[in-house]
C-alpha cells in the first residue's frame, strides 16, 4: 500500500533523540527575545524560521550548533522555560508522537540566575501541562544533557539522579564530539551505573569509530545518540554480501539503539542525503535502529516527515514504521511494563487500524 504523508502523521511515532532548544517555534523566539535583550537575526516569525533552516544547513557541525546561541538565549527564565516545554509537547502531539524523550543541557540556562532544580522543575511543569492538556496521548520525559566540552558531567548526572522519579529520565552528553571524548567524563557515567541509571551518549556522528567504541565499551552507553558512523565498520563487497566488523557485529548482536536522526544528519554532513543514508543498510541488517528529528526548528522537520522521507527513499510501509517505533518504545528509559504498556495499549492498535498489521 502506498503511503501518503497523512498515512504517516497519523500513526502513532515515539522521539528518543529531540532537543529542547532545537525545537522551539519561531513566534516563541520573536515573543522571548526582547525580555532578555536578545538581537535576533531576523525581526518576525517567517523570516527567522528561513534563517534558521539556511543557517543549520551548510554540511558543518559547528556552524549547525551556532544556531543554538539564539534559541538557548531566549530560554533563561523559568516561565520562557515552562513555555518553550509546554509548546513542545503540543507540537509533537499533533504531529502523532505518543512518547518522547526531550533533551536540553541545564547548564546552559542559568545565565540569568536560574539554579539548575528550577531549570529542571520550569521544564517539568511545561511537560506536565502539555501532557495533561493532550489528555493522556502522550507521555514526555526529560533527558539531562552535560556539555562535552564543560566540566560539569558529574552535577548534571547528580541532578539527573536527583530527579529521576519526577519526570526525568535518564543522562546525556552532547556538543562538538572531536577533541572531546566521552572518556572525559567516565568519573560521571560510572556514577549512573552505580545508581542504575540510564544513559545515552552521543557518538558517530561528526567523529567515527572510536567515539563509538569509547561511548560502549569504555562508558556503558544503553543507547548511542547517532551512530550513524558505525557504518564505517561494515564492508559490502561487489557481489552484495555483507561483513561486519568487531565493532558493528557487537552492537547489532547486543541491540544497542541507534538514534538515527536523518535530516540532521544531512545537514551537518554525516550523510550526503536521505537516499545515502546508512540507516537503510542498517535497517536490511536489523541493527536496533529508531527515527528521530534531533533539532526540529534547524531541521525544519518532525516525525512525520523523518517518516515519510524514509518511506519516498526507500520504499518503507506501515509494517517498516511500525517497526521503527517499536524499537524505540522498547529502548525507552522508562520501566518495562510501562512501555509494554504503550506497545500493546497505543503502538500496535494505532497500527492495526492504519492497516499495518
Amino acid at each position: 500500500m502506498a503511503l501518503f504523508r497523512d498515512d504517516v502523521r497519523r500513526a502513532p511515532k515515539v522521539l528518543l533523540h529531540d532537543h529542547l532548544d532545537g525545537g522551539l517555534r519561531p513566534q516563541t523566539i520573536v515573543d522571548l527575545a526582547p525580555e532578555v535583550g536578545h538581537e535576533l537575526p531576523a525581526g518576525n516569525a517567517e523570516s527567522l524560521g528561513r534563517w534558521f533552516a539556511q543557517a543549520a544547513d551548510s554540511g558543518s557541525l559547528v556552524r549547525y550548533l551556532e544556531t543554538f546561541d539564539h534559541t538557548v538565549a531566549v530560554m533563561q527564565t523559568g516561565a520562557a522555560l515552562t513555555r518553550v516545554a509546554r509548546e513542545c509537547v503540543e507540537d509533537l502531539v499533533e504531529d502523532g508522537v505518543v512518547y518522547a524523550e526531550i533533551r536540553y543541557a541545564p547548564e546552559q540556562h542559568v545565565s540569568n540566575g536560574l539554579t539548575l532544580d528550577e531549570v529542571v522543575a520550569a521544564v517539568c511543569e511545561g511537560f506536565e501541562a502539555g501532557m495533561e492538556a493532550a489528555g493522556g496521548r502522550i507521555v514526555v520525559r526529560q533527558l539531562l544533557t552535560a556539555m562535552r566540552h564543560q566540566a560539569r558531567s558529574m552535577e548534571i548526572a547528580q541532578l539527573a539522579i536527583a530527579w529521576r522519579d519526577r519526570g526525568v529520565a535518564g543522562f546525556d552528553i552532547a556538543g562538538a564530539e572531536d577533541g572531546y571524548p566521552p572518556t572525559r567524563h567516565l568519573d560521571a557515567f560510572e556514577y549512573l551505573q552505580r545508581e542504575n541509571a540510564h544513559f545515552t551518549i552521543h557518538a558517530g556522528e561528526a567523529f567515527g569509530l572510536p567515539s563509538i567504541w569509547q561511548a560502549i565499551q569504555w562508558c556503558g552507553a544503553d543507547r548511542l545518540g547517532h551512530g550513524v558512523r558505525i557504518i564505517d565498520d561494515i564492508e559490502v563487497a561487489e557481489d552484495g554480501s555483507v561483513e561486519l566488523g568487531r565493532l558493528a557485529a557487537y552492537v547489532r548482536d547486543m541491540r544497542i539503539p541507534l538514534e538515527m536522526c536523518p535530516a540532521s544528519n544531512v545537514q551537518t554532513g554525516a550523510a550526503s542525503s536521505i537516499t545515502d543514508h546508512p540507516i537503510g543498510l542498517l535497517t536490511k541488517l536489523r541493527f536496533r535502529v529508531t527515527v528521530n528529528t534531533d533539532n526540529r526548528l534547524m531541521s525544519k522537520t518532525s516525525m512525520t516527515d523523518e517518516m515519510h522521507a524514509l518511506v519516498e527513499a526507500f520504499g518503507y510501509d506501515l509494517e517498516d514504521l511500525r517497526w521503527f517505533t517499536i524499537n524505540a518504545m522498547k529502548s525507552a528509559f522508562i520501566p518495562f511494563d510501562q512501555r509494554l504498556a504503550i506497545i500493546d495499549d497505543v503502538i500496535k492498535p494505532g497500527y492495526d487500524a492504519l492497516g499495518g498489521a
